[in-house]
């Protein structure tokens, strides 16, 4: 089953990615479920739903090959990519493809009843999102 994502992103991420100037987000562990789409939940303090992307893969490395790849278009600074990777042997880049991005922020609730802010991620029914 296809499903769709939603990533808490800090808002300084979430503008980077919006704008295109982002185009990998990088995170700790990869879905373990085929994944079609990803909904950008801008963390606090904007606390809302701005956007969603679409990757064209999820590339899983070391940090150090990682940052290699993709530091020029990774909106990071080497010293927090690095710091986010700490005691991580392993990580991922999900590798954007297409972005878009919401007029006005949505309220998580419109997708997920009584909504909670992920660590990471959490999975939305394909069937079921609400758009």
């Amino acid at each position: 089953m296809q499903m769709d994502a939603i990533l808490s992103i800090k808002p300084i991420y979430a503008k980077q990615i919006l704008a295109g100037t982002k185009k990998v987000e990088f995170r700790k562990r990869s879905f373990k479920e085929k994944v079609r789409r990803v909904y950008i939940y801008a963390s606090v303090p904007v606390k809302q739903i701005v956007g969603y992307f679409t990757f064209t893969e999820i590339d899983e490395d070391t940090p150090a090959n990682l940052w290699e790849k993709y530091k020029d278009v990774g909106g990071i600074a080497k010293e927090d990519f690095f710091s986010y990777y700490a005691n991580n042997e392993r990580g991922c880049a999900f590798v954007i493809k297409t972005v878009t991005s919401f007029k006005q922020g949505k309220n998580p609730n419109e997708f997920i009843d009584d909504f909670v802010p992920p660590q990471s991620y959490v999975y939305l029914d394909f069937n079921s999102t609400k758009e």
